[in-house]
């Protein structure tokens, strides 16, 4: 399968490794709206599979390849659905990061493209892919510990302050016009790119959205529920730092679906652990050069607790990439402990399994093989944005009832020619 990788920052630099060392995937393309890092990751290709890709760096260019059959692009949040529409229109296959949407609107249009030009587009959900995570998904709808009236999902990473940064000249070789997209237009910022995009309103979604994507669609998952909740309410706030991050460094949602609740929680500095799920169960086995990354993203130091709580009418059940313990009773006995194998560590979080059942997908031409259709990830992503839309309102939101109001974040005014089209 001839693939382009789209987007070659942190993210991508692990996609280019991933899936250059698949058997079923041969990397043709590149593409970056930053010049530096196009050629780094040409000069990654060549030196990990012996043959120098394309380089492009508008990625209209790549749809417009016919040597390309897939793409897989993980862009900043804002990319995602036009760049799923676009490439669907072109007639590719998709694997696009989470979360699959940057607004609900988004997600519905991303969808409808799959649909309507018979694309096989995958979200990067890779938890879906894991086996310990599956197994434990299975028990819980088999009533391992009853019925599950509770799920709660855990984002508890520190992150350092991004600090005040001021206006300047778009450094040379970068189209800063290209990677604001469907944002508006705004003078270079260092912290609105870089990976800081993830904590402003234009471009990402805060922590939820971010890290915190994987745990609520394993909490929905695990829930057993689809569709929209009853109510939404979420808070928090910016606490402590004094910087130019827009999105909550603490926040709290719930969603009521009436026979049970999905809670999610995000801490973004020291914290505790929950359910056992301590930061030693996620650091302890990784390389020292993960963790000098993960460190230098400030991941490490102060707490990171990530995973999933599962409470039911006889038990309850913590689950992380690591595995995950059942414990039952009204003296919560521990009576199923299971561990990860040994690809389900942090380097690869399964990712090539899920690469992997992407590219089958592709050839069997069925989105229903695929462990994380665009469907299944638009109806995760869309808590994420219903509890985001209700912090910001600083109110409750009753689901089947939106206001003006609570609409307007639900999608975006888009600037020409980066419009996300009503008719795909």
């Amino acid at each position: 399968m001839n693939v382009a990788v789209i987007g070659l920052g942190g993210r991508g630099g692990f996609h280019l490794t991933d899936f250059g060392r698949l058997p079923d995937s041969r990397i043709v393309a590149v593409c970056d709206v930053n010049q530096v890092a196009l050629e780094r990751g040409k000069a990654q290709v060549k030196r990990e599979t012996g043959v120098e890709p394309k380089g492009y760096q508008d990625l209209r260019h790549v749809f417009d390849d016919k040597n390309v059959q897939a793409v897989v692009m993980p862009l900043p949040n804002h990319w995602h659905a036009l760049a799923t529409i676009w490439a669907c229109q072109a007639g590719k296959d998709v694997y696009v990061e989470k979360p699959a949407c940057h607004n609900p609107f988004e997600g519905q249009k991303m969808i409808e493209a799959a649909r309507t030009y018979n694309r096989i587009v995958q979200v990067g959900a890779q938890s879906r892919s894991s086996p310990h995570i599956v197994k434990a998904m299975g028990l819980l709808h088999r009533g391992v510990i009853g019925k599950v009236y509770l799920a709660k999902g855990l984002c508890y990473k520190w992150r350092e302050s991004i600090g005040h940064k001021t206006d300047g000249p778009t450094p040379p070789g970068l189209d800063w016009d290209e990677f604001l997209g469907p944002a508006p237009t705004r003078p270079y910022n260092e912290n609105r790119y870089r990976y800081n995009w993830n904590f402003f309103w234009d471009t990402g979604n805060g922590d939820i959205g971010n890290q915190g994507i994987h745990e609520m669609d394993i909490a929905r998952w695990g829930l057993g529920k689809q569709g929209m909740p009853g109510r939404v309410v979420s808070t928090g706030g910016k606490y402590v730092f004094d910087d130019d991050q827009e999105t909550p460094n603490t926040q709290h949602a719930t969603f009521d679906y009436g026979d049970s609740e999905l809670e999610f929680e995000v801490r973004g500095m020291s914290t505790g652990s929950e359910g056992g799920l301590g930061p030693d169960t996620y650091v302890r086995d990784l390389s020292p050069a993960l963790r000098n990354f993960l460190g230098r993203l400030g991941m490490v130091k102060g707490g990171y607790v990530i995973g999933n709580l599962f409470y039911g009418s006889q038990g309850w059940m913590a689950l992380n990439r690591t595995g995950f313990h059942v414990y039952k009773g009204p003296r919560s006995e521990k009576v199923l402990e299971q561990k990860a194998g040994k690809d389900d560590d942090f380097e690869s979080y399964n990712t090539i399994p899920h690469m992997e059942n992407f590219l089958a997908a592709v050839r069997s031409r069925n989105y229903k093989d695929l462990k994380a259709d665009v469907a299944v990830g638009v109806e995760s992503a869309n808590l994420v944005h219903l509890a985001n839309a209700s912090y910001r309102l600083k109110r409750e939101l009753k689901c089947d009832e939106l206001d003006a109001d609570a609409q307007a974040y639900l999608t975006r005014k888009y600037r020409a020619p980066y419009v996300v089209p009503n008719k795909v």
